[in-house]
């Protein structure tokens, strides 16, 4: 690894705007972005993927892969990407820093209480929780309705025994009871409005605002009337910081906030894209899930904040993963019509990038049991959907070596003119919003509003917020409400069952199927894996 001094140097920034955390780790300063505001921004490449199955996609492999092979052929390429969180670290995923010769490094560090960023989301989050308790404990003086108490505490672990809990037990001295709940820090609101804060003023604003209940009145109740939006801010001033690392080969990533993607808009920080922006030609961004998640709410909710144009997005697929869309069995065995059937759902996800006037690349994420025959017909078939272009990497085996022809392909790609345009209008309504995602990303026939939801899009309405940008709540694992809808599902009914504010985050996030907050635990988790030697070496954490 270089010296993190000498990254953030090679990248434009100076010294004092380099805050170091050891030799190979650091955190911009926000004087950055004002003493670069003048400069034009750098082309932005969205990397996105098909709906994701258990055979994996190697996304975020995908994008180092694609940062190095960019530097390999001379760009001044940025990486931004979500931070990991340890929940799904010890659960069911694993490190979320890349694999094989494309990663992204101090890889333990990262996945490791990264400079404590998450730890400040989890502090500032269960202060505001302990404040709501001491107001109604001490007289409700604001008047509290405690069933509209809509603000549970909040953990970096997957730990489902803490879904549904009881508080305030064991006399009157120790507070109110009253049935609460644990989320995972990444499904925190504040989580959140870190990724989308333009500076501290911002971050103050929106952490002000925050919906936390109402009164018997029906207003809403904010931290800015228990005054602790404050003490919050406080105590995030230095996670809003975006955090500079490198990948295995050098270049520049910054790797800040990690909102999770099928419960937040899934994206890295704002700042992180808006410093990158003014420093790289080319920035590379991952979006959590498929397109019909992380893309969109990137789109609808990032760029609208933002003011982004992103240019090309990279739709990265795998042959195992679209022969588990087609109903395969045995993924390492060819099964040409297995991979025929589930390449429908490549090319609803080339749609979708299209729907966004965005270039379309495909990169085939090639695995060792890949046949040249199968990764050809993958090439072929993204050819036919429309991808203006179509290339097979080995980023994982060769590094930035492996996908020298994809970082040509998003070059060629990114000449062209720039058609990004989202789907609605600022002023849109919500149910019309909700009914063109369904319709024209999911490929649903139609929707239903359940009684619920309609009762509170209305509430919503009459309180101003009726048009903020909506956040859908819904599996990763298809493309429709239903994980079991495997491949390209069409016609189907999309069920909304309810929608909620995220006042200080911008949005309203619409809940169709059923979304845990908080993940457990499976049989063997992938704690199992990870230990460390005497010399203090990790291991199982890649």
């Amino acid at each position: 690894m270089k010296p993190i001094l000498e990254v953030g140097a090679e990248l434009g920034l100076k010294p004092s705007e380099i805050i170091s955390y050891g030799p190979y780790k650091a955190k911009v300063s926000l004087e950055a972005i004002d003493r670069l505001s003048d400069r034009p921004d750098g082309q932005l490449v969205v990397v996105t993927a098909v709906t994701p199955t258990r055979a994996g996609e190697g996304k975020t492999t995908s994008a180092i892969a694609l940062t190095q092979g960019l530097g390999r052929i001379g760009q001044k390429v940025v990486l931004a990407l979500r931070q990991p969180s340890m929940g799904p670290l010890f659960g069911i995923k694993g490190g979320g820093t890349g694999g094989g010769r494309s990663q992204v490094v101090p890889m333990e560090d990262i996945n490791l209480h990264f400079n404590g960023d998450i730890h400040a989301v989890e502090s500032a989050h269960n202060l505001l929780a302990a404040a709501v308790d001491a107001s109604i404990f001490h007289g409700n003086p604001l008047g509290i309705e405690p069933k509209t108490l809509r603000w549970p505490r909040t953990l970096d672990m997957n730990d489902r025994s803490l879904r549904h809990i009881v508080t305030g037990l064991g006399g009157a001295e120790h507070g109110v009871p009253q049935e609460s709940s644990f989320i995972i820090a990444a499904a925190s609101e504040i989580m959140a409005i870190l990724a989308l804060a333009h500076d501290r003023a911002d971050l103050r604003a929106r952490l002000g605002r925050l919906l936390v209940a109402e009164r018997r009145d029906g207003s809403i109740v904010t931290p800015d009337d228990l005054r602790v939006a404050g003490a919050m801010t406080v105590v995030l001033k230095d996670a809003l910081l975006p955090n500079l690392v490198q990948t295995m080969e050098g270049q520049p990533a910054l790797v800040h906030a990690g909102p999770f993607g099928n419960i937040a808009h899934g994206n890295n920080s704002l700042l992180a894209d808006r410093i990158a922006l003014k420093l790289g030609d080319i920035v590379v961004t991952e979006a959590g899930f498929g397109a019909d998640l992380g893309l969109e709410k990137f789109c609808h909710i990032v760029a609208r904040y933002g003011n982004l144009k992103p240019s090309t997005a990279v739709v990265v697929c795998t042959v195992r993963a679209l022969k588990a869309h087609g109903g395969a069995s045995k993924l390492e065995v060819e099964d040409a019509d297995a991979l025929e059937r589930g390449a429908e759902n490549l090319a609803a996800h080339v749609e979708i990038v299209h729907a966004f006037g965005l270039h379309p690349v495909v990169a085939v994420n090639k695995f060792p049991t890949d046949t040249d025959r199968e990764l050809g017909r993958v090439v072929e078939l993204a050819l036919g959907y429309g991808a203006e272009e179509a290339v097979v990497h080995d980023g994982f085996g060769r590094g930035g070596e492996g996908a020298v022809e994809l970082a040509q392909a998003v070059v060629r790609a990114g000449r062209g003119a720039n058609g990004f345009r989202p789907l609605y209008g600022p002023q849109t309504p919500i149910r019309e919003q909700i009914e063109i995602l369904a319709h024209r990303l999911y490929g649903a026939g139609g929707v239903e509003f359940l009684p619920q939801c309609q009762k509170r899009i209305d509430w919503l309405s009459e309180r101003g917020m009726g048009t903020l940008p909506v956040c859908m709540s819904k599996t990763h694992l298809s493309l429709s409400h239903d994980p079991a809808l495997k491949g390209r599902p069409r016609g189907f009914t999309f069920p909304v069952r309810s929608v909620y504010p995220s006042v200080g985050a911008g949005f309203n996030v619409a809940l169709s199927g059923d979304i845990q907050l908080m993940p457990g635990l499976g049989k063997e988790p992938a704690y199992t894996r990870i230990d460390i030697d005497g010399a203090g070496t990790i291991t199982g954490l890649a």
